[in-house]
């Protein structure tokens, strides 16, 4: 075990990212703390808080091995990004039309989560902006590694994966993909990302909505931010 809860393991990644809190991009607002919910929004809070940087969410859902939702076999991000794990398709045998099936339910929950988060506002502009993305652990990667590849397509000036605790098989793979990967640990017998935290309730919807509306802005709230 590594921490207490989501709020300790986020003050830790504040301290291993202090360094951005006083970057130019930082000052002039080229600096956004992206949460993969709803694991890492109170974790990104944390550090949005610390820093005094502005904080959104990337939705991003996992797409579960039918009968073994909690294992991964992809993930889908909003703008229609599908990343799937061909070896775990494959090993597990899962069929095209049972793929599909889980595509549909999770883009209907992405729809169902964006309205709810935003209620009507659009996201921050991300376009040549450092994007520091969040989650609460990094067990395959999939949802991470398609979260990437919507930054990507965004037009990010740089991806920065911050994460508590990692499988190290995970981030070895991620770090290939991303400008910089902040992991304070990679345990070997990983086991699972709520294994390493004292408390590891869910998450609920609320506080998801409560967090976004209290770190929006950051340092420069009273300033016009640049939206979709």
């Amino acid at each position: 075990m590594h921490f207490t809860d989501r709020i300790h393991a986020g003050s830790e990644l504040a301290a291993a990212l202090a360094d951005y809190s006083v970057r130019e991009e930082a000052l002039n607002g080229k600096i956004i703390v992206l949460a993969l919910p709803r694991g890492g929004v109170p974790v990104a809070a944390e550090i949005a808080d610390k820093l005094a940087l502005p904080m959104d969410v990337l939705l991003v859902r996992k797409l579960g091995v039918p009968g073994h939702e909690e294992y991964a076999m992809g993930a889908i991000a909003a703008g229609g990004l599908i990343y799937i794990n061909q070896d775990v398709v494959d090993m597990l045998r899962v069929s095209q039309a049972q793929i599909d099936k889980v595509i549909e339910r999770e883009e209907a929950e992405l729809g169902r989560r964006n309205e709810l988060y935003r209620s009507g506002r659009p996201a921050l502009e991300l376009e040549g902006k450092t994007v520091i993305l969040v989650d609460d652990g990094l067990a395959t990667g999939a949802t991470m590694q398609v979260a990437v590849s919507a930054l990507r397509s965004a037009g990010v000036a740089r991806v920065v994966a911050a994460v508590p605790v990692g499988a190290p098989d995970s981030c070895n793979r991620l770090r290939a993909q991303v400008d910089e990967l902040v992991c304070l640990h990679q345990p070997e017998g990983f086991g699972g990302v709520g294994r390493w935290y004292r408390n590891f309730d869910q998450v609920s919807d609320s506080e998801v909505i409560d967090l976004l509306s209290q770190h929006r802005g950051g340092r420069h709230e009273q300033h016009s931010e640049s939206y979709h």
